[in-house]
This record gives C-alpha cells, structure tokens and sequence, in this order.
C-alpha cells in the first residue's frame, strides 16, 4: 500500500466521522471555534425581545443576551430567524448552533435539546382589544384566543401547558376559550387582534414585555388580569455536545455575576427579569 493510498483512506474515514457524529464530543464546539463565528437563531419579529431596528439589524434583549454569550467564548456571532416550529422541531443540522429567543425548558423539549442555563423569567398575560368589554380573564370565556404556534402560550390557552424547570412557580388555567388560533408569532396575532374586537380574535396570550411594546408601538390593546403564569426562560442547544453546554453555563453565571444580564433586562424591559424576586 503506498503513503498516498493511506493518506486518502485517512481522509476518507476522517470525513465519514465527522459526518455520521455531528453533535457529539464537542464537535460543535469545535467547529464554532474553528469558524470564529457563533450562528444564533432566533425570532425577526418579536419585539422587545428580538426585532430588526430602523438600521435594519437584529436588535433586542435576546440578542442583547447571544451577543454577550460569543463575547465570552471569544467568537463573533452571526443571526439566522427561522421560524419557531422550525427551531423547536429540532434536527437543526448545523444550520446553526444555539437558541436565544426566550424558549422554556421542559421535559418533553429536553428530549431534544439541552438548556445549558436559565437566563431570565417573564410573565406571560393575556391582550385584549381596547374596545374589548372584558374586565376579568372569566369575561373571555368561550371567546376566541390567539397565540404562538408550539408555544407555551398556546399551551396555556390549550390547557395542556407543564412547566417543570426549576424556578417555574405554580399556575392555575383561567382561560376557557371556545378556539385556539395558532400563529407564526405575537405580533402576527397582534396584527389580527388590532383589526377589532371579535373581528378576528378575542384576545392573544403573550408574554407581557410583548404585549407592553405592542402598546408603545401603537397597537389598540390592553393586558387585561394578571399575568397568567411566569416562565423560566433559557438557552438551548441541540443535544450532545455537552463541552458547549459548559461554555454557555459559564457564560450566563458571569453574565449573572457580574451584573450583564440584570443590566440588560433594565434596558429592554425597564426591570430586571434575571431573577426571580
């Protein structure tokens, strides 16, 4: 066998390798820190925490958040905005390596992704039209409800919502509603609320920093009772590269440590969601 016939089988088998074990043993790691470059995904559309600004760049609190996560492992980071579904449905294959755009762990999604660190909580409430008549969450009782595709939101108004992570306090389910309508995100269902009470919708479960900005932004809406249930919200990441789940970790406990993520909560939010009390 001559050295060049070895050389080619080496490469040969060096490449089937790394093509059947993407996603173990640090290989996306590795592969983030060979490229200099972290590919994050998260949402165009979902204002404060991820939006594209009037410079047209991604802008928000989650970004805010991933940009501070490559700053620590030393790379730069590049932003992909596939769909919710998509992100949650998993098989990223390598179309990007992490998640920060406020996703709650649970056990049904651990089967599928590894949440390296909690970074903030947030209420999630209900929005109603201005014109509504709803007083309470009860008013809205066999009414129509909008909210996120695959989303805890639309868990919530779905009655099937299980908040395990740790930090998550408990709920109680007060919404009956007659339907349930799914969307791309938020402000989708906020452009449906917006045409009117009842005309479309009846009112959209969201999360209440959404539904805040919503209203700044003009939208005719209101939060109509309290928060219906408060949600840790974390990083994500496919699972098996657990070299990268550490990095992440690490990260977020400096972030937390040195102030970063408090301060960033101020900024967007105008009160720190990095804690719990």
């Amino acid at each position: 066998m001559t050295i060049w016939t070895r050389r080619q089988l080496t490469i040969a088998a060096v490449a089937l390798a790394l093509g059947a074990y993407p996603a173990h043993a640090g290989a996306v790691l590795d592969r983030v820190m060979a490229a200099g470059t972290l590919k994050v995904a998260t949402d165009a559309n979902w204002a404060p925490q991820s939006f594209v600004n009037a410079s047209n760049e991604l802008d928000g609190f989650d970004v805010d958040v991933a940009k501070a996560i490559g700053k620590h492992l030393g790379v730069k980071v590049e932003f992909v905005t596939p769909g919710w579904d998509i992100i949650t449905a998993g098989n990223w294959a390598g179309r990007w390596d992490m998640h920060a755009g406020s996703m709650t762990p649970t056990k049904k999604r651990a089967e599928i992704f590894d949440f390296p660190a909690v970074y903030y909580y947030t209420p999630a409430a209900v929005a109603v039209h201005k014109d509504s008549k709803a007083k309470t969450l009860a008013d809205l009782d066999g009414k129509v409800v909008g909210a996120t595709s695959t989303s805890t939101f639309e868990a919530y108004a779905k009655k099937d919502l299980t908040l395990d992570a740790a930090g998550a306090p408990p709920f109680e389910y007060k919404l009956n509603p007659k339907e349930v309508h799914s969307y791309e995100n938020s402000t989708t269902a906020f452009d449906d609320l917006r045409l009117g009470d009842g005309v479309r919708l009846d009112a959209v479960v969201s999360s209440l920093p959404s539904i805040l900005d919503a209203e700044k932004a003009g939208y005719p809406i209101k939060q109509v009772g309290d928060p219906v249930f408060h949600e840790p919200l974390a990083i994500a990441i496919e699972r098996g590269d657990p070299e990268l789940s550490a990095k992440i970790a690490d990260a977020v406990k400096a972030m937390k440590a040195d102030g970063t993520l408090s301060k960033l909560s101020e900024k967007w939010y105008g009160q720190d969601y990095s804690k719990t009390n």
